[in-house]
């Protein structure tokens, strides 16, 4: 087991109806002046910005909107709205989304907390000392930046999509109601599934070591997941699954399930910002076009818990050779991309990059992780770059 520091400062308000709760939330903060930030017409379409809107209004908590967030937030959008805080003098963001507006929101917070430009924190170039506070009405559950220290931005000059890690950004409370969230198309729902998995994935395949709570913790939720995906396959307004999704959305992400293992591989995730950038896919749905090679590429470097994987989380018998073992659980996990319908290869995920574009995308993701990436196996430039073509 590693050492490690587990930091989790987010008041969580769960269950049905919390929304209305919020006035009162955001007034305990103190505040003086709340950016009110969200991404489509669907949380005007469903109400849910008018309840947010009358609940700040009965706690006479004074506010400034922000819309229009789109997924794989833009770096233009969080430049507008620091110059709007620092015009009205908000003090206090209010993001509610799903991911893309949380993140929309940390950014946000970290250019006005501030002295640089806040692209340089998301180029490495900076670190961040501090973010405005932040809380969450949550209406997607996948992402899990409710709880996490991350915040993801594309940048349109380039189409660099960019993360960074900072406990400065964790918000100080989120509202999960789960009935929020069944309005949402199943595809969106699926690709919320996908990221909640891939976030416990990141973590759980290392070669550094293990922890057995954690690993235990971690094989539940992923089983959990899978169970619950497939029920809102056939039952889109179960309560009940929705609610055990959106659970899951924030333990995926809040570190919990990495602790003393040595994981944090991520090089899933980093090779799908590089796709996320050129060809603005979905996110879920690039991770899980791109995870089934990237397994295949490293397994025999992380075979153990290639195996353990395949055994705790898919029931895969403990007969035959490890790699077999370890190979038939990858099998399984790409025949539930298949159930819920995300793709397998980038093929299906509708993308058919050059070879040209094969060798940009690998440079990238080098550039962006300062050459290397990975805990399952280290991978470099070459690595990456096989991984795309082989993912084709």
């Amino acid at each position: 087991m590693n050492n490690f520091t587990f930091y989790a400062p987010t008041k969580i308000v769960f269950g049905k109806g919390t929304e209305n709760q919020v006035g009162a939330l955001v007034a305990s903060q103190n505040c003086k002046k709340v950016l009110l930030h969200y991404g489509s017409a669907s949380v005007k379409k469903t109400g849910l910005l008018d309840r947010v809107k009358k609940s700040l209004d009965d706690s006479a908590v004074s506010y400034v909107e922000l819309g229009g967030v789109v997924p794989n937030p833009r770096l233009s959008l969080v430049r507008k709205g620091i110059e709007l805080c620092k015009k009205e003098g908000v003090d206090f963001l209010l993001a509610v989304g799903g991911g893309s507006v949380i993140d929309s929101a940390k950014a946000i917070g970290y250019g006005c907390a501030n002295d640089f430009d806040v692209w340089d924190i998301f180029e490495k170039k900076n670190q961040p000392k501090a973010c405005l506070p932040i809380g969450v009405v949550l209406t997607i559950a996948a992402a899990g930046s409710e709880m996490s220290n991350s915040a993801v931005i594309t940048n349109e000059d380039g189409w660099k999509k960019r993360g960074s890690n900072s406990d400065t950004c964790r918000p100080r409370f989120a509202i999960m109601n789960p009935e929020l969230t069944m309005t949402l198309p199943e595809y969106q729902t699926m690709c919320g599934a996908t990221d909640i998995l891939m976030h416990t994935m990141e973590r759980y395949f290392t070669s550094n070591g293990n922890m057995e709570l954690t690993d235990a913790i971690a094989e539940a939720l992923m089983r959990t997941v899978i169970k619950n995906a497939e029920i809102l396959l056939k039952t889109p307004a179960d309560y009940n699954a929705r609610a055990e999704i959106m659970w899951a959305s924030s333990l995926s992400h809040n570190d919990l399930t990495g602790l003393g293992n040595g994981g944090n591989d991520f090089a899933s995730h980093r090779l799908e910002h590089e796709l996320g950038g050129m060809f603005d896919v979905a996110h879920g749905a690039g991770l899980a076009a791109i995870w089934g090679t990237w397994a295949r590429y490293v397994c025999k470097d992380c075979l153990t818990r290639f195996k353990k994987f395949a055994i705790q989380v898919w029931g895969i018998p403990d007969s035959g050779s490890d790699e077999e073992i370890a190979l038939k659980g990858i099998e399984s996990m790409e025949d539930f991309y298949r159930r819920i319908k995300m793709p397998t290869n980038l093929r299906e995920l509708g993308v058919t990059p050059t070879d040209e574009q094969i060798a940009e995308l690998a440079r990238k993701c080098a550039i962006a992780t300062g050459g290397k990436v990975g805990s399952a196996k280290v991978l470099y430039e070459d690595d990456m770059k096989k991984i795309f073509e082989a993912a084709r």
